[in-house]
């Protein structure tokens, strides 16, 4: 089985932007040396306890520090971006990392309504208009990521040549893309339009059979994928002890309650402070929700329900959300029990 890493550059309680991002370096420099196959970074905005705002840059980042694990975004909030641009990022970064980048793309704003409308500014496909054009934005993507580029249809110009727009001028390579989504109307998509494929298992677990069926059953093959390419993601976390597990999991299980119940979001605690804290029944009934779906316990239990969950999806690899948060005194620029949680699973699986 493959092992590959989903980060959100989580902030801690303990911890300033720039410690965030010192741990993710940490993080991601232990996946490439315990070999991991990828690496994804998220796209989310204006949220206390989540650094990754800008995956391009953080993918730079961490070119520069690892060696030969794949680097992508988990992904690419389409409607807050002209394909354009997105497709001149990711071709520098192929240049600059040949054959280790992917385009992970999705529909979804990843972030509140006040924010998404700053970042679209006043552009003609701002909102509801991004979303309908997503299918167009996808191949314009592609097309401009090509070496060759692609020819623009303009008016009828007297001896004027064909306008060829390419993302970068010389390219040798080209990411590779995918459709990423957490509906059935990405599954569709992404069958149609002969992409790879990633359901967000992780964020509830649901819908994720019917999802994969759809686009294995549908798929046309592409210039881009011969056949059905998916994996599985899920929220980890892994120690010498179950004990131990839950209670690394448990400021990650309330922050998301808080999230689901429309509370004020705020960096993640601590794990002293989270055992200290009061919930409310609604937000247990959450907090035991995620905490069935999360792969959860010591080293030889967590593996097993990895290769199970491999199975049921009939996938061979499956992206792992490191979710262990820190206790007092740890070193605010790491993130000590979320690179265990990776070493453990790699000694177990590899």
């Amino acid at each position: 089985m493959r092992l590959s890493v989903l980060d959100l550059v989580p902030v801690r309680t303990d911890q300033t932007t720039s410690d965030a991002l010192a741990a993710t370096t940490r993080l991601a420099q232990t996946a490439d040396r315990l070999g991991f196959t990828r690496y994804w970074l998220a796209e989310h905005h204006n949220m206390p306890a989540v650094a990754a705002t800008s995956p391009p840059v953080l993918i730079a980042l961490l070119a520069g520090c690892t060696e030969n694990i794949r680097l992508g975004s988990g992904g690419i909030m389409l409607p807050n971006h002209a394909p354009l641009a997105v497709a001149e990022q990711f071709a520098l970064l192929e240049a600059a990392a040949p054959g280790r980048i992917d385009v992970g793309v999705g529909r979804a704003p990843g972030s509140d309504p006040v924010t998404s409308v700053m970042l679209r500014g006043s552009r003609d496909d701002a909102g509801d208009v991004a979303v309908d054009n997503f299918p167009r934005h996808l191949d314009e993507i592609a097309a401009m990521m090509r070496p060759a580029g692609v020819r623009v249809e303009l008016p009828p110009r007297p001896r004027q040549p064909d306008y060829v727009l390419k993302a970068t001028p010389a390219a040798v390579g080209e990411p590779r893309l995918w459709l990423l989504g957490s509906s059935m109307y990405s599954a569709h998509l992404a069958a149609a339009k002969g992409l790879p494929y990633v359901f967000a298992h992780h964020f509830s677990g649901q819908g994720t059979a019917e999802a994969l069926a759809i686009y294995r059953d549908e798929f046309r093959p592409s210039d881009l994928c011969a056949e059905p390419v998916t994996f599985l993601t899920v929220n980890a976390s892994v120690a010498p002890t179950r004990e131990e597990a839950e209670a690394l999991l448990l400021p990650n299980l309330q922050s998301m309650a808080r999230l689901r119940t429309g509370q004020p979001l705020r960096p993640l605690d601590l794990v002293e402070d989270a055992q200290g804290a009061r919930v409310t029944p609604q937000e247990q009934h959450i907090i035991d929700a995620v905490a069935a779906k999360t792969v959860l316990g010591e080293p030889a239990e967590a593996a097993e329900q990895l290769r199970s969950l491999a199975a049921r999806f009939a996938v061979d690899e499956v992206m792992v959300h490191p979710v262990a948060a820190a206790r007092r005194g740890t070193d605010p620029a790491t993130a000590p029990a979320r690179e265990q949680t990776l070493e453990l699973l790699a000694k177990e699986l590899f």
